[in-house]
């Protein structure tokens, strides 16, 4: 697992680096009078692309580890509070789908059907408004 959070964050970095290395040629390529810049509403679309492509990474990967980044911290949170539930996310060693575990008092129950469809809508829901607001 270790190495799983390892190879994101190194993935996360890399990604850091060449958007800051994209933004400074299209600065560049701006003042030298380049190609014009994209319009608004292709902007608009690269960027949401991009924030689907990170959230599924997050939700991917970086959930079900024991230790997380501040965003899935921020996110575990919220769920918690508007569910008023802690929830386990798993993945069975058979490779199928994520497992949701509502943790109570009489140890983990899993989520089916539409209550299990309603955690996940939020959660991603939850995920792509914060990766949004922290990318750039």
């Amino acid at each position: 697992m270790k190495t799983q959070s390892a190879t994101v964050r190194n993935m996360l970095r890399t990604y850091g680096k060449q958007l800051t290395s994209a933004k400074r040629l299209a600065r560049f390529r701006q003042a030298m009078g380049g190609t014009p810049p994209m319009d608004d509403v292709a902007r608009q679309a690269r960027r949401r692309e991009m924030v689907e492509r990170i959230a599924h990474e997050v939700i991917e990967n970086l959930i079900v580890n024991t230790e997380h980044t501040p965003v899935v911290a921020a996110i575990m949170r919220q769920m918690e509070e508007e569910f008023g539930t802690r929830f386990i996310y798993e993945y069975p060693v058979d490779g199928t789908d994520v497992q949701i575990l509502r943790d109570t008092e009489n140890g983990p129950h899993e989520l089916t059907g539409a209550d299990r469809n309603k955690v996940m809508r939020r959660l991603w829901e939850i995920t792509l408004s914060k990766v949004d607001q922290t990318m750039l």
